[in-house]
């Protein structure tokens, strides 16, 4: 925080000699004006005493010829030269907005508690640094049945959720095998899952507006929506509940953030008041990232937007310019790992575009023979596992050392 203040300091050091140049450049301006008028008006006495010198010598002449042709310049010295006007340059101070000015110096991360059977063991933070790998590595195919493959969900111990367009939620071991099948109403097609700290399933349900939770196999409801429809969600470090959401009438999107049942915060629009996400139906895949910023997937904008905890806007990321990915970007899945890195899905271009945590662009996963990637999710390791889509595949890659 010290070396951002003395940083400030001198940025505003900058500012305030920027705008004594800028006095210094005006008064050497002001100066030849005024001097240009002074030089008007000498020329303007030089002529008069002139004139009075030649009138004395007609006077004392003895000549009638000189005073005959003389004629008058009282008329032409009587109009003087534009008086000039000058406004003094003044300096308009801006009123402090203190409030703004705490949210540009900076953020404090808040104190974070949680049990360490729960919260811990699941976000345990890696403060090593990893670099990627030159060439992604597949590690394992699993068939999973799907015709439509949606979402991945890690729970722990090397075992996966997984959910597409039916009533079937199913759960596989790393090896492919299938170890449950959670079976919901038969209208009830999951429009996305995820595991919380409890290591209990929960899935959204956008025809009823509604997020349930599956405890010792029994589905409760956990949260109920009046208007609004639930599509994607994550649980965060701190054990609550991101919920993306669209209005029944598709005009308006937001972010919901919930601890338990309860209602936390929304986010929705930026400080000028325009809507942050694109008002529509359209996928809207969510994640935290390990600095707590939220990330949205928005494929109806053609965008990741980034939020810090707080909803203020971070970064938008609208794709990466490459002769080979000549398709819209629209992404789908999106997902963080131990390095604070982005992790999205390009279904159309067959890829996933790797981002750092202030959205530059670092590479692509376009390898593994990847096909409609969409879900995607990361466990403990820093593994990557990616739907595809139409082929029904969870591909697990290695992509860092």
């Amino acid at each position: 925080m010290s070396k951002q203040g003395e940083q400030w300091h001198k940025e505003i050091d900058i500012v305030i000699n920027k705008m004594k140049t800028e006095i210094s450049e005006i008064k050497d301006k002001h100066r030849d004006i005024l001097q240009k008028h002074l030089d008007e008006f000498k020329q303007i006495q030089s002529l008069i005493k002139q004139t009075l010198l030649a009138i004395k010598e007609i006077k004392n002449s003895t000549e009638l010829a000189q005073t005959i042709k003389y004629s008058s310049k009282i008329r032409e010295f009587s109009k003087l030269p534009p008086k000039v006007k000058v406004t003094m340059p003044t300096f308009i101070p801006k009123p402090i907005d203190h409030e703004k000015l705490y949210g540009l110096f900076g953020q404090i991360t808040p104190l974070s508690t949680a049990r360490e059977e729960n919260v811990v063991s699941l976000y345990q933070p890696n403060t090593s640094v990893r670099e990627l790998l030159d060439e992604p590595e597949l590690v394992a195919t699993i068939q999973t049945g799907y015709e439509e493959l949606c979402c991945v969900t890690y729970i722990n111990d090397d075992k996966i959720w997984t959910s597409g367009w039916t009533n079937e939620i199913k759960c596989f071991n790393a090896y492919g095998a299938l170890k449950q099948t959670i079976v919901t109403e038969p209208r009830e097609a999951p429009s996305d899952i995820a595991v919380d700290v409890g290591r209990d399933l929960l899935y959204s349900d956008w025809t009823v507006g509604r997020v349930h939770k599956v405890k010792n196999g029994k589905t409760e409801e956990l949260i109920r929506l009046q208007g609004w429809r639930p599509t994607k969600m994550c649980v965060t470090s701190s054990g609550d509940l991101l919920v993306t959401m669209y209005s029944v009438d598709y005009t308006q999107s937001k972010v919901v953030r919930y601890s338990g049942s309860t209602e936390k915060r929304t986010i929705q629009f930026d400080d000028k008041g325009k809507p942050l996400y694109s008002g529509n139906c359209f996928t809207k895949y969510i994640t935290e990232n390990r600095n707590h910023d939220i990330c949205v997937a928005d494929s109806g904008a053609g965008a990741v937007v980034v939020v810090n905890q707080d909803g203020k806007l971070r970064w938008r990321y609208t794709g990466h310019f490459s002769d080979t990915k000549n398709k819209p970007f629209e992404p789908s899945g999106i997902t963080s790992d131990s390095q604070s890195r982005i992790l999205t899905a390009d279904c159309d271009n067959h890829c996933i575009h790797i981002l750092d945590q202030n959205g530059q662009f670092l590479r692509y996963i376009d390898n593994c023979d990847l096909e409609g990637p969409f879900g995607l999710c990361v466990d403990n390791n820093d593994n990557l596992f990616v739907c595809e889509y139409d082929k029904g595949n969870v591909k697990k890659i290695k992509y860092m050392k």
